[in-house]
């Protein structure tokens, strides 16, 4: 007997055909008379998307925090404007800048004033001044100073056994308003900055170029007035709103200990007293500038400054400057003992020849030094050859810096990074007598060796040529 079976269910691929109303049906074989089953030719699974290449990494920087390094203003942009000026800052903030440097000094009525040496026959026009305004005329400096023997061994390996001082009377302190010694160097018959209020500085005197004076741009010499610091401090800020980027200013307290002395005999502070660095502190206060992360670094080439600053209260970033007085291009080493006033100006911070301290500079910029530097500063401001050595390969004697054709990093920026400390480093010029011959007269070349190296900041004379220099090694890092 057949058994009626039911109807098979339909397959799940025909019955899928059979929903789309037969519009997917493709013969399997071809042709026409197959009564065969149809199915459909279903196409590969089309092959993954490669997976996206990642973008290369940019290279790492070697600035003490990975930062990008700063473009420092060094007293504005002295190489196209009269230093110091308005015009001057203005200009360095709008050719890419981060940050405005300044020389202070104290006037005669205790402002902080913006000015590079506090002698002014080289950069202001006083001279001229003099001329026709017998007031001017009448305040300069005539009278000698007095030399004084050092406390040290007075041997030669320590400089000359004698220094200049502004102090004719040790018993009258006022003295040093009659004299114009500066840390031992002689400045008679030029005049003092600190003869001279505010107001009549800005009457009478104008700024001018001072580096490179006779390959600069000298139209503006006498037309731009001089600065006081609070005027500095207003432009960063505006310059900083109508850029929207944050300028940091950049403040020196310059020759403390002369400033210091002038400023009491001037009755801006006691005897003993810092009318200098409290200045500082006070304006700092003012404009909300005493903080770690404020837009301001505070520097001197002075320890007992910043140490006092820092004594008083100051809490944002300081920086020691070191200075040096020649290089030996056989080694590359730094020279600082000289045989005349440079070892007291340049050798070693005044301070020390005061206290008897023989030592130089260069003791700092050990590890035992920098370590020492860290307890009262964030960051150190040597001279270029301090961070770089410049060599003659082979040597050659009586070579100039137009001879030295191999640049390398000393241990400088290292070991001042492993101390936790930052290194701007000074001053970079576009003129070719500034330039070691390995540059070829390229100023973007010397740039590039001193950021490749890991450079946290340069001082600039050309804020324009130091920003374009930037830009080339951020790039060649991959930004």
């Amino acid at each position: 007997m057949t058994k009626n079976l039911p109807a098979p269910a339909p397959r799940p691929l025909r019955a899928a055909l059979v929903a789309l109303g037969g519009s997917l049906v493709i013969a399997a074989c071809g042709g026409g008379g197959n009564d065969g089953p149809v199915f459909p030719i279903i196409p590969p699974a089309p092959a993954p998307a490669p997976a996206p290449v990642p973008a290369p990494q940019p290279s790492p920087l070697g600035t003490l925090d990975g930062s990008v390094p700063l473009v420092i203003g060094h007293r504005g942009l002295p190489g196209l404007f009269p230093e110091e000026t308005q015009k001057a800052y203005e200009a360095a903030a709008d050719a890419g800048a981060d940050s405005l440097e300044t020389d202070l000094h104290l006037t005669k009525d205790c402002v902080l004033v913006a000015r590079h040496n506090p002698w002014l026959s080289d950069n202001t026009n006083v001279a001229e001044v003099a001329k026709t305004n017998p007031t001017v005329a009448g305040r300069k400096r005539t009278v000698p100073g007095v030399l004084v023997d050092v406390t040290y061994p007075p041997v030669a390996a320590n400089g000359p056994p004698q220094y200049l001082s502004d102090l004719t009377d040790p018993k009258d302190p006022k003295s040093v308003l009659k004299s114009l010694i500066v840390d031992g160097e002689d400045h008679t018959n030029d005049w003092s900055i600190t003869d001279f209020t505010m107001a009549e500085l800005k009457q009478w005197i104008a700024g001018t170029t001072y580096d490179a004076a006779d390959q600069r741009p000298t139209e503006l010499n006498g037309k731009l007035p001089i600065l006081s610091f609070q005027e500095v401090i207003d432009i960063a800020k505006a310059k900083s709103k109508s850029t929207g980027r944050t300028l940091t200013v950049y403040p020196e307290t310059k020759n403390p200990i002369w400033n210091n002395a002038q400023a009491i005999a001037n009755g801006c502070g006691a005897a003993g007293s810092h009318p200098l660095e409290d200045a500082l502190l006070k304006i700092m206060n003012a404009n909300d500038l005493n903080r770690k992360d404020a837009p301001i670094f505070v520097q001197s080439f002075e320890p007992e400054s910043l140490k006092y600053l820092r004594s008083a209260g100051l809490k944002a970033r300081a920086v020691q400057l070191v200075d040096g007085n020649a290089i030996d291009f056989k080694t590359g080493e730094m020279i600082y003992v000289t045989n005349d006033v440079y070892t007291f100006v340049d050798g070693r911070p005044y301070s020390w020849t005061l206290a008897g301290n023989p030592k130089w500079f260069g003791e700092m910029l050990t590890p035992a030094g920098l370590a020492e530097v860290k307890t009262y500063a964030d960051g150190i401001g040597p001279w270029k050859p301090q961070v770089m050595a410049h060599t003659i390969v082979p040597f050659k004697d009586k070579g100039t810096l137009a001879d030295v054709n191999t640049v390398k990093p000393t241990a400088l920026i290292a070991d001042a990074h492993k101390a936790g400390l930052i290194v701007h480093s000074y001053t970079f010029r576009n003129e070719a007598k500034y330039l070691a011959g390995v540059d070829k007269g390229d100023p973007a070349a010397e740039y590039l060796a001193y950021f490749r190296a890991g450079i946290d900041g340069v001082f600039s004379d050309f804020a324009n040529t130091a920003f374009a220099a930037r830009q080339a090694y951020l790039k060649e890092t991959g930004r």
